[in-house]
């Protein structure tokens, strides 16, 4: 599959890669805190518990330790904005990976993942490329997409466990705009302005577009919210009933186009 050609967003390379170290290290910390109980409890992620999603946090940041030890793939074959749509094809495999790992030692588990992570990528640059469940993407993007993992599988562990795991700014950030760009590829167009402040505004539906003044329809929301909507964790008439999410305008409905990540 060549890669899409669509405008993308450029990200800080140090940034990036400082952010998805940061991420993994505040789960990391919260990891190492939770009780047996809360190992056993259940997650919103099927029939995975909290010691089984702990475990495949760290698949996050493995899976980049032993692409990066693969032969260099020839060709790229998946662009970053495609990425959320293509993550569905993988449920099942991801499902099975994630019940292998042994998991009666996380935390050295965690240890070991971070110190590989870091020997891994450091020196490697962002151009290099790294085969993937869905293509060869390159580090860079691929690096970008590990903050979208880490960001959403640190709200499922909040959400599940009573924790208030802390994220990191440029994690969420990246993993807000990358959502908010992945929409607006998934539905282009400048009929709707979708604001996500302080980190992204995109347009998408067909129709008018906007050029000056208020747009006419215009959909409002933090980035947790957000992200939730975009990976179904929160349904958009749950959204509106909250009031976690401001739509004006007859045209600004996502629940067509929603979610984002497979």
């Amino acid at each position: 599959m060549p890669p899409a050609k669509k405008r993308t967003r450029s990200y800080d390379s140090a940034k990036i890669r400082a952010a998805v170290l940061g991420q993994f290290g505040n789960v990391r910390a919260a990891v190492e805190g939770l009780t047996p109980e809360q190992f056993d409890g259940p997650t919103r992620l099927g029939e995975w518990t909290v010691r089984e999603l702990a475990a495949h946090v760290t698949m996050v940041l493995g899976s980049v330790v032993r692409k990066l030890s693969e032969p260099e793939p020839a060709t790229l074959e998946l662009a970053l904005l495609d990425w959320p749509s293509a993550t569905v094809t993988a449920a099942a495999s991801i499902d099975e990976d994630t019940r292998a790992i042994d998991t009666g030692d996380l935390a050295g588990l965690y240890a070991r993942t971070a110190a590989r992570f870091e020997a891994a990528i450091s020196g490697a640059p962002d151009e290099r490329l790294v085969p993937t469940r869905f293509g060869a993407m390159r580090l860079g993007d691929h690096l970008v997409t590990r903050t979208v993992e880490l960001v959403v599988h640190t709200d499922d562990l909040n959400a599940v466990t009573g924790l208030d795991i802390p994220y990191d700014r440029q994690a969420l950030a990246a993993c807000t705009r990358l959502l908010a760009d992945a929409l607006a590829a998934k539905a282009p167009g400048g009929a709707v302005e979708v604001r996500v402040p302080p980190f992204a505004v995109v347009q998408c539906v067909e129709g008018p577009r906007h050029t000056r003044g208020t747009p006419p329809n215009v959909v409002e929301t933090d980035p947790l919210t957000w992200i939730r909507l975009a990976t179904g964790r929160t349904g958009w008439s749950e959204a509106l009933d909250t009031a976690a999410v401001r739509a004006s305008g007859e045209r600004a409905d996502l629940s067509g186009v929603l979610p984002i990540l497979g």
